[in-house]
């Protein structure tokens, strides 16, 4: 028997910049404990999963459901301890984007705040360019 060896080389690299990588979802401090206290009376469940549907004028549209597992190709984004699951149809549409929980005196929602949509229709729903 012959082993076969492999020789690679480390080498430093000395004038290279790191860049900063964008991060896949940002949680606002208000989404955080609202998911906290949503999952306070789920136990069974670990996160919630942020996923898009087709729907609307251009087509898509968010969905967030519980979770009790991740799935193969979810992207997990842990802040604040909380988990919040990216379907793999959702990510780049998601790319930035910042998960806010809002009230006024009529609704309580959670808002996208996405920079990479460039509009919306007259139903709501976003598109992206």
């Amino acid at each position: 028997m012959s082993a076969s060896l492999v020789r690679a080389t480390v080498r430093a690299v000395s004038k290279r910049k790191l860049q900063a990588t964008r991060a896949a979802l940002t949680l606002t401090p208000s989404a955080v404990n609202k998911i906290k206290q949503l999952l306070k009376d789920k136990p069974e469940h670990v996160g919630v999963k942020v996923g898009v549907r087709t729907r609307g004028c251009n087509g898509l549209s968010y969905t967030l459901e519980y979770t009790k597992t991740k799935g193969d190709s979810d992207e997990e984004v842990v802040q604040d301890g909380v988990r919040v699951f990216i379907e793999k149809k959702a990510q780049l549409t998601l790319l930035g984007t910042e998960m806010d929980y809002v009230e006024d005196k009529l609704s309580s929602e959670f808002v996208f705040n996405n920079p990479n949509i460039k509009g919306t229709c007259g139903c709501g729903e976003s598109f992206n360019l």
